[in-house]
């Protein structure tokens, strides 16, 4: 499922929307329905209002129903989600799921790096939506 995802991923990366940074982002996730929805990152000339791939890819997955996440797959050079996009994961991730990120260009001749982060490790002390009293 690993190769899936990053193949997906790495599709998806293909759609982004990113003339102002030049920085492709692909995501591919895995939810708990046995379904993988991918976002790319989404750029707006009033920079607050762009989207990340991660973020994208969660808020389809959502609007499909989909409440929980077993793996989520991030392409980028030297990918790693950003504080929001962690925070957004965390709320909709199983704590055992991984998020796999690919060190990755598909017009550059390196070879892909990648690592995994368990979701529990991606932030500390995270806002837990229990707090919210949810």
């Amino acid at each position: 499922m690993k190769n899936k995802l990053i193949e997906l991923a790495k599709k998806a990366q293909k759609h982004a929307y990113c003339p102002y940074s030049r920085y492709p982002v692909g995501a591919a996730m895995l939810c708990e329905s046995g379904r993988i929805y991918t976002g790319c990152n989404v750029e707006n000339a009033s920079f607050g209002l762009s989207m990340c791939a991660e973020r994208t890819a969660v808020f389809k997955a959502v609007s499909n129903g989909e409440k929980k996440i077993r793996e989520i797959c991030v392409v980028a050079k030297s990918a790693t989600p950003c504080g929001a996009c962690r925070q957004v994961i965390l709320e909709f991730a199983d704590k055992k799921a991984n998020v796999i990120c690919v060190d990755w260009q598909p017009l550059e001749k390196k070879k892909e790096k990648i690592i995994q982060i368990r979701v529990s490790k991606l932030l500390y002390r995270p806002f837990d939506p229990s707090e919210a009293g949810l």
